[in-house]
C-alpha cells in the first residue's frame, strides 16, 4: 500500500513538524512519498520514513497525472490551499484526508478538524497533524520531529567553520524569525543576550541566519564578539554545526525546530503575547522555553508589530536560567 503526504505549504518548522505524520503512515503503508517545494527539500532529504519525495511544479493537470499513475492508496494534504486540495482528487486517490472549514474542504473523503481554529491553545502542532494520519487509523507515540544530518551537512559544515576560524567549543544565537525583517528589530539586547551567553558558557558565539537575516545577524555579532554565519551555511550544515554546539537559544522560527530535533540543547525564545509557546516549543532530548513577560498591548500581532518591544525588553538571566535543566556544561 503507498501513501501521499502533501506537504508543501508553511515554512521550515511546518514542513518538519509534519515529519511524525509520515512516520505514523509507516505503521500501515508500504511507501510514504511526500510531495513538497523544491526549497523545502533539505528539510526531509534522507527521512527513513520517505520512500521517495517529489517537487510540486508544472501545471495542476501534469502534477495530478504524476500522482495518478502511481495508485496511491491514500492522501494527507497538511496544509490545504485549493491546488493541494485539487491535486490527489484529480489523481484519483480513492481515500483523500484533510481540513474541514474550508471551501474545498469537500474534495477530501475525510475531513479533519484542525484543533487550534476551536481555541485549542494547549496542543503541540505536531499532535495537531497526527490527527490526519488518525483518520486512516495510524498514529506515534513519539512525535519528535526528524531531521537527519548526513556526511554532506557534516562536510560542509566542517569548511563553513574551519573557513572562519571557528575553534569548538562554540554556540549558536538565531536571532532572527520570519518577522525580522522589520527595520525595528532589537539587534542591542540580542548583542547583549550573545555577550552573556558567550561569557557564562565560555564559548565563541555564532550567529545563524539566512542571507535575508545578513544584516541583522552580522549586527548582532559584532555587538557581542561573535561571528556571522547568515547566508554562508545550508540547513543542513547549520543542523550539523547544531549538533556540535555548547547550546543553540533561538527566537522561534524553523531553526529552533531544527537544532531542537538533531538534539542540540535549545532554548526557544517566544516573546509575544500572542506567541504560542505550547503549541509551537521546540522537541527534542534537551529543549526548552522561554515565555513572553513584556505586557503586548492588547491587539499586537507579530505581523503588525510596529517596535517589537518585547524583544528589546527581554530578560536576559530568565534565558540564561533555562539553560541549566539542559545540563549544558560551562567548560
Amino acid at each position: 500500500m503507498k501513501a501521499l503526504v502533501v506537504c508543501t505549504g508553511g515554512g521550515i518548522g511546518d514542513v518538519l513538524l509534519a515529519t511524525p505524520v509520515m512516520r505514523a503512515l509507516r505503521s500501515r503503508y508500504d511507501e510514504v512519498i511526500v510531495l513538497t517545494t523544491f526549497g523545502r527539500g533539505e528539510i526531509l532529504r534522507g527521512n527513513p520514513d520517505i520512500a521517495d519525495m517529489w517537487f510540486d511544479e508544472g501545471s495542476l493537470w501534469a502534477m495530478s497525472r504524476r500522482i495518478a499513475a502511481a495508485h496511491f492508496d491514500a492522501s494527507i494534504t497538511t496544509w490545504a490551499t485549493a491546488r493541494t486540495a485539487l491535486l490527489p482528487f484529480l489523481a484519483g486517490v480513492p481515500t483523500r484526508v484533510g481540513q474541514t472549514r474550508r471551501l474545498y474542504s469537500g474534495l477530501f473523503t475525510h475531513r479533519v478538524a484542525v484543533r487550534s481554529e476551536s481555541g485549542d491553545h494547549e496542543t503541540h502542532w505536531t499532535r495537531i497533524l497526527l490527527d490526519f494520519s488518525r483518520a486512516l487509523g495510524c498514529d506515534v507515540v513519539d512525535a519528535t520531529p526528524v531531521f537527519v544530518v548526513d556526511s554532506k551537512a557534516r562536510a560542509e559544515a566542517n569548511a563553513v567553520l574551519a573557513a572562519l576560524g571557528v575553534r569548538e567549543p562554540f554556540a549558536i544565537l538565531h536571532p532572527t524569525r520570519g518577522i525580522s525583517m522589520h527595520k525595528a528589530w532589537p539587534t542591542q539586547r540580542l548583542g547583549e543576550l550573545g555577550k552573556a551567553l558567550g561569557e557564562r558558557l565560555g564559548v565563541q558565539m555564532l550567529i545563524s541566519g539566512s542571507e535575508a537575516d545578513r544584516a541583522i545577524a552580522e549586527d548582532v555579532a559584532r555587538r557581542c564578539g561573535g561571528v556571522s554565519l547568515a547566508g554562508k551555511a545550508s540547513l543542513g550544515a547549520f543542523a550539523a554545526a547544531a549538533q556540535r554546539a555548547r547550546c543553540v537559544v533561538a527566537m522561534d522560527s524553523g531553526p529552533m525546530h531544527v537544532a531542537a530535533a538533531v538534539g542540540a540543547p535549545t532554548v526557544g525564545i517566544f516573546a509575544m503575547q500572542c506567541d504560542e509557546p505550547d503549541r509551537w516549543a521546540p522537541l527534542g532530548p534537551r529543549a526548552a522555553v522561554v515565555r513572553a513577560s513584556y505586557p503586548c498591548p492588547s491587539g499586537h500581532r507579530k505581523e503588525t508589530c510596529p517596535d517589537f518591544a518585547c524583544v528589546r525588553e527581554l530578560r536576559v538571566e530568565e534565558i540564561l536560567k533555562a539553560l541549566d535543566p539542559l545540563a549544558v556544561a560551562v567548560s
